[in-house]
């Protein structure tokens, strides 16, 4: 799992990258930037999905029955924080949206997650402890 935290890490990196080389207009014109963009958002959010599930399997935290239950896991037993679970809750419900496009996702709030992408990175730092534990 350490190395899922390293692929998100390189991810960040990546779409710090594209938030640098293409501005919002630039994906709205172009839908080949906009699937990469929602790709790499969609791949960043999934490790994060892996990682808590992972965590709450290998040490019984509970049983979850969705991707949501995780994260709510994770934060009852204390790895991570208030504020980050509210964050992480939000993803879940953003990569259900880019996974089953139950509505059309807007390119103006894709790309401002860019703005975003510490969430990932406290992630790691507040899980990272958990996963070496063992």
């Amino acid at each position: 799992m350490l190395e899922r935290l390293q692929r998100l890490e390189e991810n960040v990196v990546q779409l710090r990258r594209f938030r640098e080389t293409y501005s919002e207009e630039d994906v709205r014109r172009d839908r080949h930037l906009e699937w990469a963009l929602r790709y790499g958002l969609l791949e960043a959010i999934q490790i994060v999905i892996d990682v808590s599930c992972y965590l709450v399997s290998r040490d019984n935290l509970g049983v979850p029955s969705s991707y949501r239950d995780c994260i709510e896991l994770l934060w009852r037993a204390g790895y991570i924080s208030d504020s980050l679970a509210e964050v992480l809750l939000g993803m879940v419900g953003l990569r259900n949206i880019l996974v089953h496009e139950y509505i059309r996702v807007d390119v103006r709030r894709l790309y401002g997650l860019l703005d975003k992408l510490d969430d990932f990175k406290t992630f790691a730092r507040e899980i990272s402890f958990y996963l070496k534990e063992r």
